[in-house]
């Protein structure tokens, strides 16, 4: 008697366990009782969609022609990199920005197989598919700047120059000396370790680690306040960033969205940024790399060693700037021009 009740026991706590850790089924945008869908779409190779949205003149007048890979928890709407610009500027400049929702943001449909590869060919179709030529620029920041090494790998004959904004290290790339990534990955919060350490050696735990209530989940995105700088405090202050357009990033799940982009990013990467080649040999065009010097999710050690590695990219350290330095005042413009003009 007592064996039997042990075993139903035993089968009860694995069916929780099992039910804690399998992510719900996806609320996809389209589907019935799904999010309704509202922005243009690429269709994609596999049969994915893309959405994504235009900023800045008619693609057919740009002068320079833009894609923008948004951070993490954001989406489409967010491409600070012209956002922040004013319409003078813009019109100066005569920019386009495509601004796309990574696959399970947004609109886009979610992409179960997805790899720094295949974001770097998603981008490289919906540039074919719009039309934006056979050069182009690419911006992205944090979780989307690290986007950017991929598209370095994969796509580099298709780029006209490239700018990461505090783009996130993956603390387990080879080529950082141990003793430096191990310090730099001991100055987060107990509680980023332990998640990154989730999403790297059992990311099909990581589902249940960001919905649980046992231990302290993942501070970045919980949003908790000591992560930001003093700077960022008061920038988020005045930017204000709308509720509802971060809801709508994550509403087909948080799975295919927040979890697979920390599957991606803090999972064994198939190369090493550090062993990348420079795209611009003859200096047909550029790549800016920029990082605050108080950036507190992002350690400014790693990208200085980053730096010294490849020489070919244009290192720019901010004193006193934090992560959301791309939305302090005038931080666009600069950042735009040197990217398209080589101002500084």
């Amino acid at each position: 008697m007592v064996g039997k009740v042990a075993v139903i026991l035993l089968i009860g706590v694995l069916a929780w366990c099992y039910q804690s850790i399998r992510p719900l089924p996806q609320n996809l945008c389209g589907s019935p009782g799904g999010p309704p869908v509202t922005a243009p779409r690429i269709k994609l190779r596999d049969g994915r969609h893309l959405a994504y949205k235009e900023h800045g003149v008619p693609i057919e007048s740009a002068k320079h022609r833009i894609i923008y890979i948004h951070a993490f928890s954001s989406s489409r709407h967010d491409a600070v990199v012209i956002t922040q610009l004013s319409p003078e500027v813009i019109e100066e400049l005569g920019l386009y920005v495509l601004a796309i929702d990574k696959p399970g943001y947004g609109e886009s449909d979610p992409d179960p197989n997805r790899t720094t590869k295949s974001l770097a060919l998603d981008v490289e179709e919906v540039a074919d598919k719009l039309g934006l030529g056979p050069r182009f620029y690419v911006a992205g920041h944090s979780m989307g700047g690290q986007a950017i090494w991929g598209i370095l790998k994969y796509i580099p004959h298709r780029l006209a120059g490239a700018t990461l904004l505090c783009p996130v290290v993956n603390y387990w790339w080879p080529g950082f000396p141990a003793n430096l990534s191990k310090a730099a990955y001991y100055q987060q919060l107990p509680q980023d370790q332990w998640a990154l350490r989730v999403a790297h050696y059992a990311p099909w735990l990581l589902y249940w680690w960001n919905t649980q209530k046992l231990f302290p989940a993942s501070a970045v995105i919980a949003r908790r306040l000591e992560i930001f700088s003093p700077q960022d405090k008061q920038i988020l202050l005045k930017i204000a960033r709308r509720q509802d357009l971060m809801s709508m990033a994550m509403q087909q799940g948080i799975h295919e969205s927040l979890n697979r982009e920390m599957i991606v990013g803090f999972g064994s990467w198939e190369f090493d940024p550090m062993d990348l080649q420079n795209p611009f040999p003859n200096n047909e065009g550029s790549v800016h790399l920029w990082q605050g010097d108080e950036d507190g999710i992002v350690p400014t050690i790693l990208q200085q060693y980053i730096a010294k590695k490849l020489p070919w990219i244009k290192y720019h350290e901010l004193p006193g700037a934090g992560h959301m330095f791309p939305y302090a005042d005038g931080m666009a413009e600069a950042i735009i021009k040197t990217l398209l003009l080589g101002e500084q």
